[in-house]
């Protein structure tokens, strides 16, 4: 047999891996669009579906996951399967296992000799943990269960209060809403999508933003994400989107990662994908925090309010501290320093007082103002502009204590989406009524039962009185006989709540049952070019490159080229620059697009899709900004700024070459926090630079000091310079003099090393720590960013 390093079989299996290549791009190349997208609008096509277009390819190396799958074992079988077969739906006599007359084995086929006995140091002494065969079946009997969700695998949680700040009696008898001041406890599970749960937070992904209102009527699930549109319009497609995005499965990679064939191949044969496609791209796919990142409720839902009146809605969540975001040089070196990076930065934030608050603003409109728009409401993949429905503003949410126990809590938290209240009702939204079933099925089987609500982070504060009973895990002892409804044994109880409880909105049904999409659905583009238009410079620049990146990871030409022929129903100019940087000679062709004549949205541009828009309340409170140190220092200016941050509420720390003390220049000694190895750049959100002559030779020296003067300046973060010296940028080689500092409003220079700001009510601009400050909440300052980074 030969070896892993025959030469043949390196030459053989380099040959292959040529023919596959080739052989899966030309089979990509046979679906150059999708031609059945048009086929799935409007109702004269619901009785005709269009079969799939299919090839078989010219090699079966293009569909194969190995190159190597026509090597055979005993375990493997002969090789390459017959086309088409799927032994699953062989007759069960394939899995069926018959035990008479056999021995006993464990899992690995070893014959069992007692199964009756632990193997003990005695007849009397302890069991020895060499006893494989016990721990082997007790491992299996623990883990019998799943536990990991499909998605949303990697979350972070905390709890809070509601506050109703306006009542919305008028639109809502929802029990939350009733009155200003109501309060109303909430927990809150901030997540990642495509990851497991062991993967990295700073992943490019969409984020999931779930709220747990534990109201006086039951439990409300806002099971929403930090984008407000999705990738598709219909709940059948959700496991194609979810598969696709999915490590690929043949080789199990990437992992929480968009980067690859499998995903992009999908969303290039669904238009429908490329609005949230966008979003995902643009700096909402990897913010700063989960303290700074929007939340949307993404589906139109219904209010109801006493009188049966209903009208549809939008819910947003924003965050005070403002919308901001990593850049994505910093998210993935992030992700190498610190996976753990928004669960550390939310925890630390609420245990420091930081607490996070966010308003909920609702989009309130009428049946009438919906058949009005030029998309539908019921489309996930579409938005409402706020110049069409303003937000609305009715109580704000504040997370103010971490989880006791992250399984216990975090992990076993069960969002639902058809946890609803009496005053709140669903749309005809498609792909919301595919959640209504999904999410429930889900807990079923990852939660071991249906008694899930039982577990007491999902527990509602309101009694629960129901004929429901045993099942796996049932923790409720129910007294007395009566377990059905109508009885008279129990004197009826429990019984229905009538008008007081939860009633659906009646809606008239009128069209035949039929498999298709509204033919406003089809209009996939109106809104992504809406989205780009509104993005600010540095914005659309950051959406470029990301589509670059990711674009240029593919492995099949054809998918990349089918993707920026898709781009140009959005931008030409920016299609034409993805063509150019990912080297393509030809500009790909246009795919038809679904309708034939193109739907313009109703407005230009809406700045309120730009993160710029809501900068936040102007805090600082959390900021991490470090402070370096370095013996021979100046004390005085480093001690002011220390005080101005902290007054601030702001995180400031002594960030050194190694641990301990370094010695000023008078003498005084300051204890080191942290080090450069232990927390380089991309973990702070600013920099102070001490002054004093005599800290720069050490410093200058040092590669890291000075690698972590190069990113914070690349990722445009406020860099303090308490002596208005420029040696140390320099040395890290940043362009440096003082009309270039002026221009630069993150860049702050400080002659004087003046006392510590008073920033309860300071608004002098003209002191430097007031303009750090000020800095500091605006997070980046993009004037100075360029592509490639000068540094």
């Amino acid at each position: 047999m030969p070896t892993s390093n025959d030469p043949d079989v390196l030459t053989a299996a380099r040959d292959k891996l040529v023919t596959q290549k080739q052989a899966t791009d030309a089979l990509a190349r046979k679906t150059p669009h999708n031609p059945g997208k048009a086929g799935e609008y409007g109702a004269e096509n619901a009785q005709s579906p269009m079969a799939g277009q299919h090839f078989k390819p010219d090699d079966d190396l293009a569909t194969a996951s190995t190159v190597h799958e026509d090597i055979g074992s005993d375990k493997l079988g002969s090789g390459i399967p017959p086309d088409g077969v799927n032994p699953g739906n062989d007759p069960l006599d394939r899995v069926r296992v018959d035990s008479g007359g056999q021995t006993l084995s464990t899992n690995q086929g070893l014959p069992v000799a007692d199964n009756q006995h632990s193997l003990k140091a005695g007849s009397r002494g302890p069991v020895l943990l060499e006893d494989f065969i016990l721990r082997e079946k007790i491992t299996h009997f623990d883990h019998e269960r799943i536990p990991e969700r499909v998605v949303h695998a990697r979350g972070s949680g905390a709890h809070g209060v509601f506050v109703c700040t306006e009542s919305m009696e008028q639109f809502s008898r929802a029990d939350l809403f009733s009155s200003a001041g109501k309060e109303t406890p909430v927990f809150v599970r901030f997540s990642t999508v495509a990851g497991e749960r062991g993967s990295a937070d700073t992943v490019r992904d969409t984020r999931g933003f779930a709220v747990k209102f534990y109201t006086d009527e039951g439990n409300w699930d806002l099971v929403g994400n930090n984008i407000p549109v999705f990738f598709i319009q219909d709940a059948m497609k959700f496991p194609d989107v979810v598969h696709a995005v999915k490590p690929e499965p043949h080789h199990a990679m990437p992992q929480a990662s968009s980067a690859h064939d499998t995903f992009w191949d999908f969303i290039s044969l669904m238009p429908e994908s490329i609005h949230h496609t966008l979003w995902a791209m643009s700096d909402r796919g990897i913010p700063r925090s989960y303290r700074m990142m929007q939340g949307f409720g993404v589906h139109t839902f219904r209010l109801v309010n006493d009188a049966g009146e209903s009208c549809f809605v939008k819910f947003h969540w924003l965050p005070h501290a403002g919308t901001h975001a990593l850049v994505w040089d910093e998210a993935v070196k992030i992700n190498g320093a610190d996976p753990d990076f928004h669960r550390r930065d939310l925890w630390e934030a609420i245990e420091a007082g930081a607490f996070p608050k966010y308003d909920l603003a609702l989009q309130v409109f009428s049946e009438e103002q919906a058949e009005s728009f030029s998309f539908d409401v019921l489309d996930p993949t579409k938005l409402v502009p706020e110049e069409l429905v303003p937000l609305r503003v009715v109580g704000t949410m504040t997370l103010n204590r971490n989880p006791d126990n992250f399984f216990a809590e975090t992990e076993q938290v069960a969002f639902c989406a058809s946890h609803i209240v009496p005053g709140i009702d669903f749309s005809n939204d498609p792909l919301l009524q595919g959640r209504l079933f999904s999410y429930q099925d889900t807990q079923l089987t990852r939660l071991g039962g249906p008694n899930f609500h039982e577990i007491p982070i999902n527990a509602s504060v309101c009694p629960v009185h129901n004929n429901q009973r045993d099942g796996f895990h049932r923790q409720a002892i129910v007294r007395g006989r009566v377990s059905y409804e109508p009885n008279s044994l129990a004197g009826g109880c429990p019984h229905q709540a009538g008008q007081a409880g939860f009633r659906t909105v009646a809606e008239p049904m009128r069209e035949s049952k039929m498999r298709i999409k509204p033919e406003k659905f089809a209009d996939h583009f109106s809104q992504a070019k809406l989205f780009l238009r509104s993005q600010t410079p540095p914005e659309r620049e950051h959406l470029q490159n990301a589509l670059r990146f990711e674009l240029g990871r593919l492995t099949v030409p054809a998918i990349r080229e089918r993707m920026v022929g898709l781009m140009r129903h959005v931008d030409e100019t920016m299609a034409q620059w993805l063509a150019d940087e990912l080297g393509m000679r030809e500009m790909p062709p246009t795919p038809p697009a679904a309708l034939a004549s193109p739907v313009e949205s109703e407005i230009d541009a809406s700045p309120g899709l730009s993160m710029f828009a809501r900068p936040g309340d102007g805090s600082v409170a959390g900021r991490r900004v470090a402070l370096i140190v370095a013996d021979g220092m100046e004390a005085a200016p480093l001690q002011a700024a220390l005080q101005t941050l902290a007054m601030a509420g702001a995180v400031p720390r002594m960030v050194g070459t190694k641990l301990g003390r370094v010695q000023a220049a008078d003498g005084s000694h300051i204890e080191v926090d942290t080090t450069f190895l232990m927390m380089p750049s991309v973990l702070w959100d600013a920099v102070v630079l001490p002054a004093g002559t005599g800290a720069l030779p050490a410093l200058v020296a040092n590669g890291q000091v000075l690698e972590f003067i190069k990113d914070q300046y690349r990722h445009c973060k406020p860099i303090w310079l308490l002596g208005g010296e420029g040696a140390l940028l320099e040395a890290a080689g940043i362009p440096y003099d003082e009309l270039e500092a002026a221009a630069d409003p993150g860049l702050i220079l400080d002659e004087t090393g003046g006392d510590a700001a008073d920033v309860t009510g300071a608004d002098d601009e003209d002191d430097t720590a007031v303009r750090f400050l000020h800095a500091l909440a605006r997070h980046r300052h993009f004037e100075r960013e360029m592509d490639p980074p000068a540094v």
